[in-house]
């Protein structure tokens, strides 16, 4: 049976990944900090899906652990990875100590690059293989290093995608809005000020993005409404960004 290794999968989007490849009939590797909540997880899938659950508990911004995660895309065929880790910060910028915004940083970006790299490689190999890379439509807008961080992993993504089409691995970044999880209650953000109709359910928009990445989309970005803000970002004007930078754009967990 095909195996799919996924950060961050306990809750929110990763867990939403997690049931939509059991259904898909694949194996799984979750990895994440919290190893009472993932052995839990674990668990759970393997009762509700038949599948088989390994466990990998490891702070990716942890450079062992990162290592040892790294180590078992070579032990053993990974079909699909999940970069889904993830976490935000309420504060701007200046207002956050710069070892916060460097763990955010390579949470973002270092881990997905690594990851990724580590991943592809035997992909190559076997000539087969997929990367979905949890971005968000805050990589769109202007809206500090968050969205910085995020638009790397999305240009990142597509780039990929052109190169390895040719050689069986297909690469894509999902770029959510508003979903339904625990990201914003951990940022302490009062979600009864987002209209109700910017919410997204993540087992709906997870489906969704599997079938655009069976259709070989690069970027997958869900909902007609989300599609139309990212194609209107660029003519946002920026005293109207600045207003909204409080308003968190996605919903993961820290893996």
């Amino acid at each position: 049976m095909a195996i799919a290794l996924i950060t961050g999968p306990v809750t929110g989007i990763g867990r939403a990944f997690a049931d939509r490849l059991a259904l898909e009939g694949y194996d799984l590797v979750l990895v994440s900090r919290d190893e009472a909540r993932l052995k839990d997880t674990a668990a759970e899938l393997t009762r509700v899906h038949g599948i088989a659950c390994e466990v990998l508990a490891a702070d990716l911004t942890d450079p062992g652990d990162l290592a040892r995660v790294e180590e078992r895309f070579r032990t053993g065929p990974i079909e699909v990875l999940v970069n889904n880790a993830g976490f935000g910060l309420k504060k701007p910028f200046w207002a956050n100590p710069v070892e916060v915004e460097e763990k955010q940083f390579d949470l973002l970006v270092r881990v997905v690059m690594r990851l990724t790299h580590a991943a592809v490689l035997p992909m190559i190999e076997r000539g087969s293989g997929a990367v979905i890379n949890v971005s968000s439509v805050a990589g769109f807008l202007q809206r500090g290093s968050y969205s910085a961080h995020k638009s790397w992993v999305t240009t990142f993504s597509a780039g990929l995608a052109t190169g390895l089409h040719a050689k069986g691995v297909a690469v894509m970044a999902l770029c959510p809005g508003l979903v339904h999880t625990e990201f914003h209650d951990r940022m302490g953000m009062d979600k009864s000020v987002i209209p109700s109709f910017m919410w997204l359910d993540a087992d709906d928009m997870v489906a969704a993005a599997w079938k655009d990445l069976m259709r070989g989309k690069a970027i997958s970005i869900p909902t007609f409404r989300y599609k139309l803000l990212t194609a209107a970002a660029r003519y946002i004007p920026r005293t109207l960004i600045a207003r909204v930078s409080t308003i968190g754009l996605d919903g993961r967990r820290r893996g």
